[in-house]
């Protein structure tokens, strides 16, 4: 047929597997381990701040009106809303959620900046909660890679469960909250 068709054949053809010194090293394993932590948490870090706003514990309560949507191309939206704090006064002008349409009225808390306005109650919190939930993925089969590491041959079978059952949840829980945040 053609070269590009025989590549891709080519790809899922089995290969040998690696010889012994074929591995990264002990070092090298570290820090392969090392970093595999720090992609796992870092999900988790960066939502502190998204689910302190959403559950109410920083920043102004109000509502958000979504004034205007402008579209940046390659489906990317700039939306720019008031912000009518609850305790009275003047509206502020503030970016609003980029999945927001124009007209769009709902309860929001103020960054301390005072630059945006997150949505609150539940939406708010199961969108801040889909980050949380990738970093769940990430460490799904962590258990399942260790024991392998450490040629611990017991309990892998159980590892590979977990791994899954645990690859499910996150799943279900990045579905659910990119659902509440466009919702």
């Amino acid at each position: 047929m053609s070269n590009a068709f025989d590549d891709v054949v080519n790809a899922f053809q089995p290969v040998p597997t690696p010889g012994p010194g074929r591995t990264p090293g002990r070092v090298g394993m570290a820090i392969l381990l090392l970093l595999w932590v720090g992609l796992g948490v870092s999900p988790f870090v960066f939502a502190v701040s998204g689910l302190k706003l959403a559950t109410g514990s920083i920043g102004t309560p109000g509502t958000l009106t979504v004034v205007s949507c402008e579209e940046l191309g390659r489906g990317r939206y700039d939306c720019k809303g008031s912000f009518a704090p609850d305790g009275g006064g003047a509206a502020i002008p503030v970016d609003a959620s980029p999945d927001s349409t124009a007209g769009d009225v709902r309860r929001a808390q103020l960054t301390p900046e005072g630059d945006r306005a997150v949505a609150t109650g539940t939406s708010g919190i199961l969108a801040a909660l889909t980050m949380p939930f990738l970093g769940v993925g990430v460490f799904a089969f962590l258990p399942y890679v260790l024991l392998y590491v450490f040629k611990v041959r017991r309990g892998r079978r159980a590892a590979v469960v977990f791994g899954s059952v645990l690859t499910a949840v996150s799943l279900a829980g990045v579905v659910v909250g990119m659902v509440a945040a466009y919702a």
